[in-house]
C-alpha cells in the first residue's frame, strides 16, 4: 500500500505531498491513547490535526534529507525514515530535472512496479502541461491532484494506463468549462444590457406618420 507521495523540489521545497496515512509521533501517540473519553478527543481533535500537519512537515523533511544526499548511479530505492515508519517502509523515488517524485510504500508493494507509477504519473504530467515544470504544480495544484487521484486514490493504484487517465482529464475540462459558461451567463446578460445605450436607442425611434385625415380632425 501507498502510504504517502511526496514532490519536493532540489531545495527541499514541497510541491505536492499526499498523505494516506495519518502520522503522529510516539509522544503524541500516547497523548492519543490515554484520552479515551469522547468530550476530551472532541477538545483535543483540533491541536492533533496541528500535530499530524507538523508530523508531515518534519517527514517531508527528512525524506529530502535521505533522498537528496543519494548519488545518481544508485537504485531508486532506500529505507524509510524514522519518523515514516523506519525498516516496515520504502521510499521509492524518480528525480527529474529539479523536482524529486518520492513514493512512501509498505512491503507489499514491488520497486518496478512503483517506478513505472511514477513514471506514468509524470509522462501524464508532461501531456497534461506540456513539457511539465515546477511552475506547473505550484499554479495549477488542484488539476495535479485531480491526475494524482485518477491514479491513486486511498494508497491504492487505480489505473496505470496513460491514455485512460488523459481521456478522463480531458472529460474533466470539458465539464469545468460547461459549468465555468453556464455560471458566467447571467453576468454577460447584465454586461450586454450595460453596454446597451437604451435611452439614445428610444430617442432613435422614428414613428411612421400619420395618415392626412386623423392629421385633420378637429377637436
Amino acid at each position: 500500500m501507498i502510504k504517502a507521495i511526496l514532490v519536493f523540489n532540489n531545495h527541499g521545497k514541497p510541491r505536492l505531498s499526499k498523505f494516506y496515512q495519518y502520522f503522529v509521533s510516539k509522544s503524541q501517540k500516547l497523548i492519543h491513547s490515554t484520552q479515551s473519553h469522547m468530550y476530551v478527543y472532541r477538545r483535543l481533535r483540533g491541536q492533533m490535526a496541528d500535530l499530524n500537519e507538523d508530523m508531515q512537515q518534519q517527514i517531508i523533511k527528512e525524506t529530502f534529507q535521505l533522498v537528496s544526499k543519494r548519488e545518481d548511479n544508485v537504485c531508486n530505492f532506500l529505507e524509510g525514515g524514522s519518523l515514516i515508519g523506519g525498516s516496515d517502509y520504502k521510499l521509492i523515488y524518480r528525480h527529474y530535472a529539479t523536482l524529486y517524485f518520492v513514493f512512501c510504500v509498505d512491503s507489499s508493494e514491488s520497486e518496478l512496479g512503483i517506478l513505472d507509477l511514477i513514471q506514468v504519473f509524470v509522462e501524464t504530467l508532461d501531456k497534461c502541461f506540456e513539457n511539465v515544470c515546477e511552475l506547473d504544480l505550484i499554479f495549477h495544484v488542484d488539476k495535479v491532484h485531480y491526475i494524482l487521484n485518477e491514479l491513486v486514490m486511498g494508497g491504492m493504484v487505480l489505473e496505470t494506463n496513460m491514455s485512460e487517465i488523459l481521456t478522463r482529464v480531458e472529460e474533466q475540462s470539458k465539464l469545468e468549462k460547461q459549468e465555468a459558461g453556464i455560471t458566467a451567463a447571467p453576468a454577460r446578460a447584465v454586461s450586454a444590457v450595460k453596454n446597451m445605450n437604451l435611452s439614445q436607442q428610444i430617442k432613435d425611434i422614428k414613428l411612421p406618420d400619420l395618415p392626412q385625415a386623423i392629421k385633420d380632425l378637429k377637436f
